[in-house]
């Protein structure tokens, strides 16, 4: 995750935390390259047309990164998690604005492969796919922080394992399984 010396962000998160604007100033070219990467990784699963621009993406996200007051930030794991959540608010929060200004019943589609690497499924509906996995935090809260940090943040299993601190065996078969839920709960929507 990115080329800064291993625990400087966490360092610069903690100064940052503790009221150190300068902080924030050093911090930003170390996380905002791998920013970009996941944004980029995101929006590629997009359709053709979206109207979101990788770079549009990343600077919200830092924006709202930025104004994050409260956080006691733990590492570098603990702010790509939270990079995490914050895109994929905004995604949804892109794809539902689109949806009203059209009147369209459906949202930004992504295959059901793409989203939950299954093969061969129909599409999926990205404010439908955000419904179910509230529904899956309520079931299963640590199932859907992998989903969405896998599907919306683009991290691996290893960068996963070490946000959510399981080993990446117990990630991998909480992935499955969460995937399986999702595309249970996708298809019955259809």
């Amino acid at each position: 995750m990115g080329q800064a010396a291993p625990g400087e962000v966490t360092r610069l998160l903690q100064q940052w935390a503790a009221g150190d604007r300068s902080a924030l100033d050093r911090l930003t070219p170390l996380v905002y390259d791998e920013l970009r990467r996941l944004a980029a990784h995101y929006l590629r699963r997009e359709r053709p047309d979206h109207t979101l621009a990788s770079t549009a993406l990343v600077h919200e996200a830092w924006l709202r990164l930025s104004d994050q007051t409260g956080i006691s930030w733990q590492d570098r794991a603990h702010f790509f998690g939270i990079a995490a959540r914050l895109t994929r608010q905004i995604l949804v929060d892109h794809a539902r604005r689109r949806q009203t200004a059209k009147r369209d019943p459906g949202g930004t589609l992504l295959s059901l492969d793409e989203a939950l690497d299954v093969p061969g499924r129909s599409p999926v509906d990205l404010v439908r796919l955000d419904d179910a996995l509230e529904a899956l935090a309520r079931r299963d809260e640590l199932q859907s922080r992998i989903v969405e940090l896998r599907f919306f943040a683009g991290l691996s299993v290893e960068e996963t394992s070490e946000v959510v601190g399981w080993s990446p065996a117990t990630v991998k078969r909480e992935w499955v399984v969460a995937r399986a839920w999702l595309f249970r709960e996708l298809s019955r929507q259809c």
